[in-house]
């Protein structure tokens, strides 16, 4: 996935030893990897992006999981994500294709916009089959991450791990206990240059956590700041004053995408749509060089300070 892993856990009784479990890690997101990954040519995702259009393809239950989830977010956000955008992501030189630092032509948005859309993309759930009906391209890199620490998550509860932490290039879910013998603490980092720099702290356990950001991934022509989040409805980067988001929900697969559906809305549709879908939701907004935080209700009790 082209990032890190990191997992701390409780040893329970009759449990494999560490250089076994991290063998088996190593394994689900290695797995994981090979499906989704679209930086590998023989990868589950790149071999339908390459299939033609109008054919059934046959897809492993991991991915078809994450396309349903994928699609049952994009419909709730009404587009704001969409798993299609990968074609323009890939044109702003964020994708596997990087190092394009240069403005698009509007021909080529507007001829790639007519190939995104996932009202274009058809699942047949018993046979665990895609169709697409034009030329389009998924990406999930905004879901993926948090599907590998669901995966991870999982497989540990299930060898009867009750306290652990789980993350996956920084999205993570918290199970049980620290190994203080309380709830789980981490920190929603300040979107500045400072190293270290803590915008709020959390307690939390039995829950997920992802953050979405326009403040590191981005490139600038004449001035102009271009964020790496591409709003799939414009084809164009997001322009608005929301610069981090924070989902906390039970599936960090959820979360995952979630932030980042918020993040292409930004601060005042994002929080209207986390108040009607009881979304925990954290938001940080930079206004003339100044950052201010707020958030939804159902995120108050994760908050240090609340408690």
């Amino acid at each position: 996935m082209g990032t890190t892993w990191h997992v701390t856990y409780l040893p329970a009784p009759q449990i494999a030893p560490s250089s076994e479990i991290q063998k088996e890690i190593d394994n689900i997101l290695g797995e994981i990897n090979l499906s989704m990954s679209t930086y590998l040519d023989s990868s589950e995702i790149t071999r339908f992006n390459l299939n033609r259009p109008n054919q059934w393809f046959d897809v492993s239950e991991g991915f078809f999981e994450v396309i349903q989830t994928a699609l049952t977010i994009g419909e709730a956000s009404d587009g704001a994500y969409d798993v299609t955008v990968g074609p323009l992501v890939n044109l702003w030189g964020f994708g596997p294709d990087t190092g394009n630092e240069s403005l698009p032509e509007q021909s080529e948005l507007t001829s790639l916009l007519q190939n995104t859309g996932q009202d274009k993309l058809h699942l047949h759930e018993k046979r665990l089959q895609l169709r697409k009906s034009a030329k389009l391209s998924l990406d999930f890199s905004s879901i993926a991450k948090g599907y590998g620490v669901d995966r991870v998550a999982d497989w540990l509860g299930s060898l009867g791990v009750v306290d652990f932490l789980v993350e996956v290039g920084g999205e993570m879910r918290l199970q049980g206990n620290s190994p203080r013998a309380s709830p789980w603490r981490i920190a929603i980092e300040q979107p500045d240059n400072t190293i270290g720099s803590i915008a709020a702290a959390l307690s939390l356990s039995d829950k997920a956590v992802a953050t979405s950001g326009d403040y590191r991934n981005y490139f600038e022509v004449a001035g102009k700041r271009y964020s790496h989040t591409i709003d799939p409805r414009t084809g164009y980067p997001v322009e608005h004053d929301l610069v981090s988001v924070t989902v906390v929900h039970s599936r960090a697969m959820i979360a995952d995408g979630w932030a980042t559906a918020i993040m292409v809305m930004g601060a005042e549709r994002g929080m209207t749509v986390a108040l009607e879908k009881g979304l925990a939701v954290y938001f940080i907004r930079r206004r003339q060089g100044e950052y201010s935080a707020s958030y939804s209700p159902e995120f108050e009790n994760y908050l240090e300070s609340s408690k």
